[in-house]
């Protein structure tokens, strides 16, 4: 039995939209990345990009377990020195650029070379509920039901 390799002009993509009002942000980092990725595929192949194409919802919405959205801190520098700087996540979530939060947590389990930022680029994250792309009739993907613990309310 010959090991099955797809090719870049049979892979066929799809797009889905989650809500992400309620839902622990690292489990849907987790189930976005292996849908991005084409894990979820059995034509999957390593060093192809096979995955789907993501449209996240209410990203201002997602939850943090425990004390992480007040303790959670995302670090970056600016070049200078002395220039390191940092929010917490409940800044970032509470600010401007909420879909921040979710970018970052999946970009995190994504490998990082330039297959990785192929499948970074099919990701789409908004704050609100409105998205540009109902033309392409993303199919609903209910992240909260697939485990109970997905989910979290108050």
């Amino acid at each position: 039995m010959k090991t099955y390799t797809a090719k870049p002009s049979e892979i066929e993509r799809k797009w889905f939209v989650i809500d992400a009002e309620e839902v622990v942000l690292g489990r849907l980092a987790a189930i976005v990345s292996q849908y991005l990725r084409g894990k979820h595929k059995p034509t999957y192949t390593p060093n192809i990009d096979t995955g789907d194409n993501i449209v996240i919802i209410n990203a201002d919405k997602v939850k943090l377990t425990g004390k992480k959205r007040s303790d959670k801190i995302y670090y970056w520098h600016t070049g200078h020195p002395g220039g390191i700087k940092q929010r917490t996540a409940e800044q970032i979530l509470d600010g401007d650029h909420p879909e921040r939060v979710i970018e970052k947590a999946v970009q995190r389990m994504i490998t990082r070379s330039p297959l990785g930022r192929e499948q970074m680029r099919k990701l789409h994250v908004y704050a609100g509920t409105e998205h540009p792309h109902e033309a392409q009739k993303p199919e609903v993907l209910d992240v909260a039901s697939m485990n109970d613990k997905n989910k979290r309310s108050a």
